[in-house]
């Protein structure tokens, strides 16, 4: 039992880096990417691995078992070292020589003596010494395949494929939230160029009925701080988006995108506070917030100067 709860032991070790990567690399995404079938084949494929390592735990068992049964109808074989004892001795903790005479002892000692304490030359055992060879070889098989042959990308190549499949998720990522902009979401973008966006969009829908400068017409005064309907980022989306029917006020929502609502919206707020040429008179209740509420960062009026 001993024996089996080393290999194990091993096993878990030896998997650890495995399973470490495997979290680095987002397993879960590519996980939830995958159809059924996709899913049934890698669940056959974990049963068949855990069949393979439960049968391997299964001989290591019976060997372990056969031994012990030799052992006991053969005395003479109790002395004997067992299958797993020479294969540690063999290829894990080697077996240094017995160091008997002072010309034995000489060997074993390096010429760096200090302080009169010699330094032992201390074998290296097999494991460590698969373990230089092997990363020889690597290296070997390295230097060729990326310098000689030039068959592998190299670090250079990598590191742009890797910012290429960044900018891919990214954009992935921005169009996921930008599709989720709603009366709830929504957030005052103060940006050049979803002001400049927001303002084109204005003028070519908008300014028919609020005049170009947002001093009204048909509909209400903007740039004044009398709102009908509420003056934050959210009331003036919420407008836009669902309209005011009984009142001329159209829905947007099928002609417009979430994200070009946001910036119309946004773009309604830099006028708050201008002066536009033939204002017309207020209407509704005043709102308290100002437009450089709705961002900590720019001035809003500042903005629209800058684009104008």
């Amino acid at each position: 039992m001993n024996k089996i709860l080393s290999l194990l032991a091993l096993f878990a070790i030896t998997g650890a880096p495995v399973m470490a990567q495997s979290e680095q690399s987002s397993w879960y995404t590519t996980l939830s990417g995958m159809d059924s079938s996709q899913l049934t084949l890698l669940v056959i494929l974990g049963v068949v691995l855990l069949l393979i390592v439960l049968l391997l735990i299964l001989m290591i068992y019976l060997m372990s078992f056969m031994t012990a049964v030799f052992q006991k109808e053969n005395p003479s074989l109790a002395h004997e070292p067992s299958w797993w004892e020479s294969f540690k001795e063999k290829f894990v903790t080697g077996k240094m020589d017995e160091v008997g005479g002072k010309d034995e002892k000489a060997k074993v000692m390096s010429d760096h003596s200090y302080d009169g304490i010699t330094e032992l030359d201390n074998f290296m055992p097999p494991w460590l010494q698969w373990v230089f060879i092997g990363s020889i070889a690597f290296a070997v098989i390295y230097f060729v395949n990326y310098t000689v042959l030039g068959i592998g990308p190299t670090g250079e190549e990598e590191y742009q494929e890797e910012l290429r499949l960044e900018a891919i998720a990214a954009e992935t990522r921005k169009a996921n939230l930008v599709a989720g902009i709603d009366e709830t979401t929504v957030v005052f973008d103060e940006s050049a160029a979803a002001i400049s966006s927001g303002k084109s969009i204005f003028e070519t829908n908008c300014a028919a009925c609020h005049a170009a400068d947002g001093g009204g017409g048909v509909g209400p005064n903007l740039t004044d701080e009398y709102w009908l309907h509420g003056g934050s980022i959210q009331d003036v989306f919420k407008v836009v988006k669902y309209g005011v029917v009984e009142k001329g006020m159209i829905p947007w929502q099928d002609q417009l995108s979430p994200e070009q609502m946001q910036q119309v919206s946004s773009y309604i707020l830099t006028l708050v506070g201008t002066t536009p040429a033939n204002p017309k008179e207020p209407q509704g209740e005043p709102y308290s917030a100002s437009p450089a509420a709705e961002t900590p960062v720019t001035d809003s009026t500042a903005v629209v100067a800058s684009i104008q």
